[in-house]
């Protein structure tokens, strides 16, 4: 599951960073300082601090944190934060990133791009750099950084079980150049490493596939519920209906079983690495 996307998708000025930004200036106004001095405290410059309070940007968790204690807001503007954070996201992939923040269970399967969850900042950075018309470079930053963001999966408490199914062809696909692509692979292989991650490739050699369809995700989450997610040039859909959902549950363990084990693919990235 990945959160690229268009410029277009983010919309400023509406929603939850119109109302935070409203809160912020309200509150300001209350502490009975202006924007300059307010700038200083938090480390914003005025015409920053504009920008968050008119919703056209969004505003970093450490602004967030700093603002409310400076302010005396006793948590009303931390309380906003998790929701600011997901407007960072593509409008289309916001659902999908709730789901995933809590859940216990994920498994991607991946054909076109490293799954998010795996990018390093360099290869994130590259992908969000070759979207067609072109992200803004604040928009291109904001998306890099929600997407390393997410990656605090892997170690909140409880760590949800993990697993990845990538198609050998993005491990070949030097993305960013041969260097962050053995960046890349390094990544891959340490992530690897961990308890509650297994990554598999699945081979070209292979003569059976059953993921020419395309790649999706599956998210289980603490109450129990399985959903699916899946997107398509920039188009997602999330599936609730328990069909939808168990007849790529199916996909899912075919895949797995038609894919090289944990230990081989493994190896397997290593040796691409070497050859990097």
């Amino acid at each position: 599951m990945d959160d690229d996307g268009q410029q277009a998708e983010y919309e400023p000025g509406s929603g939850i960073l119109q109302v935070f930004g409203r809160q912020l200036k309200r509150l300001r106004e209350w502490a009975g300082l202006e924007r300059p001095e307010f700038g200083a405290k938090t480390g914003y410059s005025p015409a920053t601090i504009a920008s968050f309070e008119q919703g056209r940007r969004i505003p970093p968790p450490r602004f967030i944190d700093k603002a409310d204690e400076v302010l005396g807001a006793h948590g009303v503007l931390m309380e906003m934060k998790e929701e600011v954070a997901r407007a960072q996201y593509p409008a289309f992939f916001r659902d999908a990133a709730r789901l995933e923040g809590t859940a216990v269970g994920l498994h991607v399967y991946a054909t076109q791009a490293v799954p998010g969850l795996l990018q390093t900042e360099e290869y994130a950075r590259a992908v969000f750099g070759m979207m067609r018309p072109p992200l803004d470079e604040e928009i291109l930053e904001q998306r890099v950084a929600a997407r390393l963001a997410r990656q605090e999966i892997f170690v909140r408490l409880p760590t949800p079980l993990s697993s990845f199914v990538i198609d050998e062809s993005v491990l070949l696909r030097p993305i960013g150049g041969r260097d962050v692509l053995g960046g890349q692979l390094e990544q891959i292989l340490l992530v690897g490493q961990r308890k509650t991650v297994e990554v598999q490739v699945m081979p070209l050699s292979r003569d059976e596939n059953a993921g020419l369809a395309g790649p999706f995700t599956l998210i289980e989450t603490k109450e129990g519920r399985r959903i699916a997610y899946v997107e398509v040039q920039n188009v997602s859909r999330v599936h609730t209906g328990r069909d939808a959902v168990r007849a790529l549950e199916n996909k899912y363990g075919i895949l797995r079983a038609q894919a090289l084990t944990p230990r081989e693919s493994m190896a397997f990235v290593e040796k691409l690495l070497g050859e990097a």
